[in-house]
């Protein structure tokens, strides 16, 4: 499957997974406005068997077929644990 993601210019390290092409359509406009401006990040091949740095690629996909978005989450703050 091919993938875009966009990244937050509001929110530091707060990113979009959507399916090429589709742009944001299907992500819920309350999300796109605590979001804020966006930008595309970067387009790739998404596949189960991909490596991605913080997130499980089966979860992305699986959140892509059944929402049409995936939401990416800054790190916790290990400070607070």
């Amino acid at each position: 499957m091919e993938c875009d993601v966009y990244k937050s210019v509001k929110r530091e390290n707060y990113y979009l997974y959507v399916a090429a092409g589709e742009g944001l359509n299907r992500v819920p406009e309350a999300l796109l406005k605590q979001f804020g401006e966006v930008e595309k990040a970067l387009t790739f091949e998404l596949t189960p068997e991909r490596r991605l740095a913080r997130e499980d690629a089966e979860q992305v996909i699986s959140n892509l077929e059944s929402q049409g978005y995936h939401l990416q989450l800054p790190p916790a703050d290990d400070r607070f644990r």
